[in-house]
């Protein structure tokens, strides 16, 4: 999830956890904190664009690791607090602040190594977007509010928020099951297969989402909207050339994506190279993430990101109003 939904939740947790053992200032500065820990590793380069997405969301945001970090933390904080209150009351709070980060990332589509080292699956539920107000403005409210109260009130509407922010979070899940199986149903009816179907919702909602289907040489694109769950998929086929990830076997590159993607990825010649797009992210012919991968004879040492067109936010929300 986006940097302000990790800190407000961290603080939230935090709270939720300290009640007013310390001022809630603190406990909501020190959860913010340690809810915004685990995303630093974004500023590791790990030498190549390839790379530093697939090892995004690794060891800092594994259950295991940030389990066994959060006595110390615990630790530096009652030292650095020292408010009288011991290391293992902050325990709970900042282990909490912790997990609770790499848990709301599982709920978006990206993926996120949270069984390292057991095991290096990217696990993505993908039943929310990277950015989305209904559920951030319940934590910001309750914490807010929290914040300027004080006391028992305070507390109250803290938890308040925290329970809404979750029961959205639940909500997206069982909508994203509806949404699954009308998809199925409409696929079923147009005679598509629907062994290899991502559901996910579109930018800023959980009433629009985005379906991409895996055919073989190419994938589908289509939109479901709770509006009108029963209107017809419109199907946008678009081609993968799984040939030439063919040319490609071999290429750690090229096959570090595809695991990545869970196989949702398509390949294109563009500008005399062989790219790879994960078309869980974006539209169309436009992805977040697409690579250069030059060519069979001469593949790249060190691939980079490409440059992908983005709409303008009301173009944005202009799709979302036709889409619903």
């Amino acid at each position: 999830m986006d940097s302000v939904s990790q800190l407000v939740l961290g603080a939230s947790v935090s709270l939720a956890a300290m009640g007013r053992r310390v001022p809630l200032w603190q406990a909501a500065a020190v959860g913010a904190v340690c809810g915004t820990l685990p995303d630093l590793d974004v500023f590791i380069d790990h030498g190549d664009a390839i790379r530093n997405m697939t090892l995004h969301r690794t060891e800092s945001h594994a259950l295991l690791w940030l389990t066994l970090a959060s006595p110390l933390l615990a630790w530096l904080v009652a030292g650095i607090v020292r408010r009288g209150v011991p290391w293992q009351q902050w325990w709970l709070a900042v282990w909490l602040a912790l997990i609770t980060h790499p848990l709301l990332d599982l709920m978006t589509v990206y993926g996120t190594q949270l069984g390292l080292p057991l095991t290096d699956h990217p696990y993505a539920v993908g039943s929310i977007y990277i950015i989305d107000p209904l559920y951030t403005l319940p934590l910001l409210i309750g914490v807010a509010v929290a914040l300027r109260r004080g006391g028992a009130s305070g507390l109250r509407w803290n938890r308040a928020g925290l329970a809404l922010s979750t029961g959205y979070l639940a909500w997206s899940l069982v909508i994203q099951s509806v949404a699954g199986w009308q998809i199925k149903q409409s696929l079923a009816q147009q005679q598509v297969p629907d062994d290899k179907v991502l559901v996910t919702p579109t930018a800023f909602n959980t009433l629009v989402w985005r379906t991409v289907i895996i055919d073989g040489e190419r994938y589908g694109e289509a939109y479901w909207s709770l509006l009108s769950p029963a209107r017809p998929l419109k199907i946008s086929w678009h081609p993968r050339y799984p040939e030439l990830f063919a040319q490609l076997k071999g290429d750690w590159y090229a096959e570090r994506v595809a695991w990545f993607s869970h196989g949702f990825y398509a390949m294109r010649e563009q500008a005399g190279q062989i790219t790879i797009a994960d078309l869980r992210m974006g539209e169309g012919e436009n992805y977040t993430f697409t690579f250069g991968l030059g060519t069979p004879q001469s593949p790249a040492a060190h691939p980079e990101r490409l440059p992908s067109s983005r709409p303008s936010l009301g173009r944005a929300f202009s799709a979302l109003g036709e889409r619903l």
